[in-house]
């Protein structure tokens, strides 16, 4: 007779899983995945990672190197010195920021392993940690992880997004080690501008805040790619993440960085060196080509996504939204009718009705529960369908 006891009935997981949830696009696209099982065909506009290859010569590289029979090895923790002087190479051409290659850059597998690597080198269980609203999921969880306590700070569309410096001001700064920005802005699609960066690294340095700017979209739609550490002095306080996943269509490689002052990386290489090993070579060799690309690749870049912009922009008419024609980035984010109970009822409604997946605001925050954003991640083909299943749905009400 088998025993009926639950081996695990007295087995609970550490408190900081039970602080989290999981991954609400992770969850979501479990569910899509069943109604396409069922022939729904669901479009998904809802992620953000590229549909389309990155450029042939990086491709070329990846499976030169790869024939190789010396690159199959452990790679240093540090990156290869081609890949380091690659990154530095690309910020002093489009950011006009000067970067020691082998002091101020760590390669990383991916930028959101950078903000896990981030906050463990320099978040005790306690510390504050500033957190917009909305913004990305991925900094909530991870502060959660590393047991810090989180304030957030509200990101308003008559601000044009970006933070309001006298709330900032009225919070307990002697608690708060650590401040993630986002600029170009995700969801809301909010540029970068140096004045804005400039009112940050002030606030940083008078607090001894670390500010930690995520950048993986000034490319995109976006004619004046910015870096916060084009700010005199700003290395002192600041840490800034970088990432060839929307800018070369390489999400899947997993390829990104972080700059800063020579002992900010430091600290930030102990903490990696304990949990990931050095990226396989070749990965690393093609992403030094993928970095020496022209103003060609990022025009022709934008000139698909710009063409698919226009698509998402009439879907959201076709909703009824109101939206920012000057966005920045991967989506269109847009303000959702008074008509409208909440962003996640609407996004359902499209799901269930259109058979279309939007993202609903809600997810990157309270701040974005009025809000819905569209993915420029889908062809020209299947956004066009979507706006035509779109329209039909709501020409039947």
């Amino acid at each position: 007779m088998q025993n009926s006891i639950n081996p695990f009935n007295n087995i609970r997981p550490a408190n900081r899983v039970n602080n989290i949830s999981e991954y609400y696009f992770s969850k979501k696209l479990k569910e899509i995945a069943e109604l396409n099982a069922r022939g729904l065909d669901i479009i998904s506009l809802g992620i953000g990672g590229p549909d389309r290859p990155p450029h042939p010569e990086t491709i070329e590289t990846l499976c030169t190197e790869s024939r190789k029979s010396d690159v199959h090895g452990y790679q240093p923790y540090i990156g290869i010195p081609e890949l380091r002087r690659a990154f530095a190479d690309w910020y002093n051409r489009w950011y006009n920021v000067t970067l020691d290659p082998q002091k101020e850059i760590q390669p990383l597998i991916g930028s959101k392993e950078g903000i896990l690597h981030i906050s463990l080198a320099f978040l005790n269980a306690g510390d504050g940690v500033l957190v917009p609203n909305p913004g990305y999921p991925t900094y909530s969880s991870v502060s959660r992880l590393a047991e810090a306590e989180i304030f957030t700070y509200d990101l308003d569309e008559n601000n044009h997004w970006q933070p309001d410096f006298k709330q900032l001001e009225s919070l307990p700064l002697d608690r708060i080690k650590l401040m993630w920005v986002n600029y170009p802005n995700m969801p809301t699609g909010a540029k970068a501008s140096m004045e804005l960066f400039t009112k940050l690294v002030d606030f940083g340095k008078r607090h001894n805040i670390i500010i930690v700017n995520d950048n993986p979209y000034s490319f995109i739609l976006n004619d004046n790619p910015m870096s916060i550490l084009a700010v005199p002095g700003s290395k002192d306080i600041c840490i800034e993440m970088n990432s060839l996943s929307k800018s070369h269509n390489m999400s899947g490689w997993r390829i990104g960085m972080l700059a800063s002052n020579p002992q900010f990386i430091e600290w930030i290489l102990k903490v990696k060196s304990n949990i990931d090993s050095g990226m396989f070579r070749p990965l690393q060799m093609a992403a030094t080509k993928a970095l020496s690309c022209g103003q060609e690749w990022y025009d022709q870049l934008n000139e698909v996504y710009r063409n698919r912009r226009d698509i998402a922009e009439k879907i959201m008419k076709a909703l009824g939204c109101s939206y920012d024609p000057s966005q920045a980035g991967l989506f269109v984010w847009g303000k959702i009718p008074d008509s409208a109970t909440d962003a996640e009822s609407l996004a359902d409604e499209i799901l269930y009705n259109a058979h279309v997946f939007i993202t609903p605001g809600f997810i990157f925050g309270s701040r974005g529960n009025r809000y819905i954003r569209i993915s420029l991640c889908a062809p020209e083909k299947k956004m066009q369908e979507a706006l035509h299943r779109i329209e039909k749905i709501k020409s039947n009400k």
